[in-house]
């Protein structure tokens, strides 16, 4: 008679873990819950780590540093206790950024506990679905249909996954710009999504980033209000990963001080983002562009010089000082003060 393992599902996040809780399989699901492409995710003992995130995501707003902490920490010793009693861990992601770093987090969890491999569901399309954005918005039905796709995690896979983490939490991006424009067959979806995460570094020409870039551009179009501009910004993206809170974060940024991109309607600074702030509020807030975000737009002033920067990469903490930026056409990083 044959025993069945235990089971543990883990994804990305509560949508997709409401719905695979409804459906047939077996099992208890984890959600990885984790914006790793936001704030500073740097080469230090896992502990260490823990801590550095939770203070970041409670310095944005989204709770006490300790619960934040606590919940990360509960997360993780699921996980590797689910590895250490045998258990069949099947990870369900997807092919955007937001889902490629936690594949690779969770990847170099497995290896550092030299369990047995997790299975994998990673996709980047759903048949009937042309518009696929992702597996929180399958239904159970459609989710248990992926079930028997489902394999195995080669070693060569976990190996390739904690190098990449370890590149991306390096102090320089030069490794991870080396993981972004090669091909990887056993993460097939990783080299794009890296390659959209160094869209965040300033760009050569303006500073800005791909996102910040996309924004302006929403509004130079005509947008005028934060949720229409998130909607317009995400339209533009390949495979999109970025939240409403965390674009947010970016408008905001882009609206402090008295060299600001945006402004509201009637001329003042751009209010921190929720949850920092009433999101109801900010959500009605009127946009426009100033005379100097049409000048950045036009390539004509750099959003460094003019904003400064203080934004990580993962381990490479960018700053006016230390002004890492990315060329998307031609695929090449640009070391501080050669732009």
């Amino acid at each position: 008679m044959t025993t069945r393992r235990a089971l543990l599902h883990v994804t990305n996040g509560e949508s997709a873990g409401g719905s695979l809780r409804e459906t047939r399989l077996d099992g208890t699901v984890l959600p990885w819950l984790d914006a790793l492409h936001e704030g500073p995710v740097p080469a230090v003992a896992r502990d260490d780590l823990i801590q550095v995130r939770a203070g970041f995501l409670a310095d944005c707003g989204w709770g006490d540093r300790r619960e934040i902490a606590s919940s990360l920490d509960a997360r993780d010793l699921e996980l590797l206790a689910a590895y250490a009693g045998g258990f069949q861990v099947v990870l369900w992601f997807e092919h955007d950024l937001f889902d490629q770093l936690q594949l690779l987090d969770v990847l170099a969890l497995a290896l550092d506990a030299d369990a047995a491999p997790p299975d994998l569901i990673v996709i980047g399309s759903f048949d009937g679905k042309p518009s696929f954005g992702g597996l929180g918005e399958l239904t159970p039905a459609e989710l248990e249909t992926l079930w028997p796709s489902r394999k195995a995690a080669e070693p060569a896979t976990i190996r390739a996954g904690g190098e990449a983490w370890a590149a991306l939490r390096a102090p320089e991006p030069t490794s991870l710009a080396g993981w972004a424009t090669r091909d990887i067959p056993q993460l097939p979806f990783l080299s794009p999504a890296l390659r959209r995460w160094l869209e965040e570094l300033p760009a050569p020409a303006d500073g800005l980033s791909g996102t910040e870039r996309r924004l302006l551009q929403a509004l130079a179009a005509g947008v005028t209000t934060p949720p229409v501009a998130f909607l317009a910004v995400q339209r533009l993206e390949e495979a999109p990963f970025l939240g409403d809170s965390w674009f947010y974060r970016a408008l905001s940024d882009l609206g402090q001080g008295a060299r600001r991109l945006i402004e509201t309607d009637d001329g003042g600074p751009i209010p921190f983002a929720p949850p920092r702030s009433d999101g109801r509020r900010f959500a009605r807030l009127g946009l426009r562009l100033t005379a100097r975000g049409e000048a950045v737009l036009g390539g004509e002033a750099d959003r460094v010089e003019l904003l400064g920067i203080d934004r990580w990469i993962g381990g490479t903490h960018v700053t006016p000082e230390n002004a890492w930026r990315w060329d998307p056409a031609a695929r090449r990083l640009l070391r501080p003060h050669a732009a």
